[in-house]
């Protein structure tokens, strides 16, 4: 690996972009940290604290057209020269059952969720092809391993990454490109948090009205309790891209599990379909031709 990486993080304003910007900053590597602006309030002044830290800064929507993100490649890319590593971390928790919300809700998520992510990186894929030589990373969750109502959209769109990103990396190997779904756990953020997570009602059923205030109440406890601590997470992640520390040795993986609680909740999700196969196979697999 190389002595210094030059990495590309989106959404550093608050939560794990802002822990992995800080974290990559501390071994030593070079960050391109990305916010959107907003409220009268700029990218770059969202970022001020991570730029006094050490960061180069820059303003960055990935939810702008095909062609202003592009742009921002270039501007991104100009800054050191190249881009060793690109973070998509930008995202956020739109709440609600799936009868209440509206289509364009939902798919406002899978615009910032998912469609963000890969339009960046298909505006940076042109260069690190040429250079044949990179890491491309996606922030899923463990959500997709388990099920919660009321979180519909989310995990759906975390869920899409998980079916994107292996095809992806088979497409993008031939390049020398790496590419990994880091498969986040349950880390205190500002994810879930009262503030940041967006409880949108357009489409009110009355027979959903417990379930509503039980969901209401989980938003309120927010995420600030999760036992996850970020910047142990994201400096992890530093290891493993780098192969350093305790990822010596090690080959990045399609998909990361990160987080202690992570590991548990994978398995019983894997388990579980096991056991659907194990039930199911001798009479589902009656299907061949004669």
């Amino acid at each position: 690996m190389a002595a210094q990486l030059t990495w590309l993080v989106t959404g550093c304003s608050s939560g794990l972009g802002e822990a992995m910007a800080r974290a990559i900053i501390a071994k030593g590597d070079r960050v391109i940290a990305t916010a959107r602006g907003g409220n009268g309030i700029s990218g770059a002044e969202r970022l001020s604290a991570l730029q006094e830290a050490g960061a180069a800064v820059l303003e960055l929507d990935v939810t702008a057209s095909q062609e202003e993100l592009n742009e921002k490649a270039k501007e991104a890319w100009a800054i050191y020269g190249h881009i060793d590593v690109l973070v998509n971390n930008a995202g956020y928790l739109e709440a609600g059952l799936l009868e209440e919300l509206n289509e364009e809700l939902f798919t406002n998520s899978l615009r910032v969720n998912v469609m963000g992510p890969l339009n960046l990186t298909r505006a940076l894929l042109p260069f690190m092809r040429e250079r044949k030589t990179g890491t491309l990373l996606f922030v899923g969750s463990v959500s997709v391993h388990y099920i919660m109502p009321g979180a519909t959209s989310y995990i759906g769109s975390k869920s899409l990454l998980e079916g994107i990103v292996p095809s992806l990396a088979a497409e993008l190997a031939p390049f020398n490109l790496r590419t990994s779904l880091l498969t986040f756990g349950h880390f205190s953020t500002d994810l879930a948090s009262p503030g940041h997570v967006q409880f949108r009602v357009p489409n009110p059923v009355p027979e959903y009205a417990d379930l509503n205030k039980q969901l209401a109440e989980q938003s309120a406890a927010g995420s600030k309790d999760w036992p996850g601590h970020p910047g142990k997470g994201c400096e992890l992640v530093v290891e493993a891209v780098r192969g350093e520390g305790r990822c010596e040795g090690k080959e990045l993986p399609v998909r990361l599990p990160i987080g202690a609680d992570t590991f548990d909740i994978m398995r019983a999700d894997l388990n579980a379909r096991l056991k659907i196969c194990d039930e199911w196979q001798d009479v589902m697999s009656q299907t061949n031709r004669e």
